[in-house]
């Protein structure tokens, strides 16, 4: 007896040890898979980049070919659409952001004095302050040059467009055959993808949908900026159009800068009435329209949400801000997917969505 025992608590170090030493490993490759693509963050951004583009535009590709068009002809009518698109987009911001680098430090010297005139009032508040302190810690001077690297770093992301149209024409071109191929790999012709299928659909879904309003909001803001007379009005309207795929906070972000500009070209009235355009736009399109539309939330918590900003971000740069919310789900799918990985996909989950996870048991964690 007292041999079985020492032989079963023997089993039970080898096994924790085993359990500890392939977490280990699991932990060092994640860390060598997270620093290659930091190193190669430019050529993986473009690629996820046209991956997501290919996954929007293969729905009029695919609709195209069951109404009887050839697959080579229904892609080059989508590809047409898309670079008239970017060229029309591209032009416009292109312009925009050019000048708006030319004035830049007008604006920011306009800014300073605002701020700085802030320093009576304040005093006749009893609260005395010196302009180092206002211009170090009130200067929102600093959103300004944000704006302008950012735009910057998305068209230095975007320089290799035709790298990404080509890589877009191939993927679509592969597309009504990739079920095929992938059933072939597995070595079983009749296999069903329920749960990928689903997955790949709400994906779709969820980026057609988040690019139509945002567009709307993108356009909806230019229009209602161009009437108040504030200047690039084109410029903050693309901004908005991108940052609206951050969620929560993307509205919020996309205001500030067009609301500073506003105020220091048109006085705090044109500010009010921007910042109003924005709150309006973002209430209707981003909390009444979208969700009813989506039919259901995310079902991610909003700390994971604010995490993965933070995460794709640095990883990625700009267009992982911009993806991060179709590359934390597909992560969460991978996680769901394996009985194994189960519980890390459960932090994922919104307070609504973890009814849908089976109860984790010594089986199945």
């Amino acid at each position: 007896m007292v041999l079985g025992g020492e032989i079963k608590v023997i089993m039970t170090e080898q096994s924790n040890s085993h359990h500890g030493t392939r977490f280990l490993v699991i932990v060092a490759a994640l860390v060598i898979i997270i620093f290659g693509i930091n190193q190669a963050q430019s050529v993986v951004a473009m690629f996820l980049f046209s991956v997501f583009l290919a996954l929007i535009a293969t729905s009029p590709v695919l609709w195209m070919e069951r109404k009887g068009v050839p697959t080579f002809i229904a892609v080059i009518i989508v590809m047409v659409s898309i670079i008239i698109f970017l060229l029309m987009i591209g032009g416009g911001v292109g312009a925009s952001l050019s000048a708006f680098s030319d004035a830049l430090p007008f604006y920011q010297q306009r800014l300073q004095e605002e701020v700085l005139a802030l320093k009576p009032l304040l005093a006749s508040k009893n609260i005395i302050v010196t302009d180092k302190v206002l211009l170090e810690y009130f200067n929102p001077g600093p959103v300004m040059g944000i704006v302008v690297g950012l735009l910057a770093e998305m068209g230095t992301a975007l320089s290799n467009i035709l790298i990404i149209l080509l890589t877009v024409t191939f993927l679509l071109l592969e597309a009504s055959s990739f079920p095929i191929k992938l059933r072939a790999l597995l070595g079983n012709p009749k296999q069903v993808f329920p749960q990928f299928i689903d997955f790949v659909n709400d994906i779709k879904r969820y980026m057609f949908i988040k690019m139509l309003i945002n567009l709307t909001s993108g356009t909806l803001i230019t229009i209602w900026l161009y009437v108040l007379g504030v200047d690039f009005p084109v410029m903050w309207g693309f901004l908005t159009f991108l940052l609206l795929f951050i969620p929560n906070v993307g509205s919020v972000i996309a205001a500030i800068p067009a609301v500073l500009l506003a105020l220091i070209q048109l006085g705090v009235g044109s500010a009010a009435l921007t910042a109003a355009g924005y709150f309006v736009i973002g209430t209707i399109l981003g909390n009444i329209i979208e969700p009813r539309i989506m039919g259901r939330r995310l079902g991610i918590s909003t700390f994971i949400v604010f995490l993965s900003v933070i995460f794709w971000g640095s990883l990625l740069g700009p267009m992982g801000v911009i993806l991060c919310i179709p590359l934390t789900l597909t992560l969460k799918f991978v996680f769901e997917c394996n009985k194994s990985t189960l519980w890390i996909a459960m932090p994922f989950s919104s307070k609504n969505s973890t009814k849908d996870f089976p109860p984790i048991s010594k089986g199945n964690k």
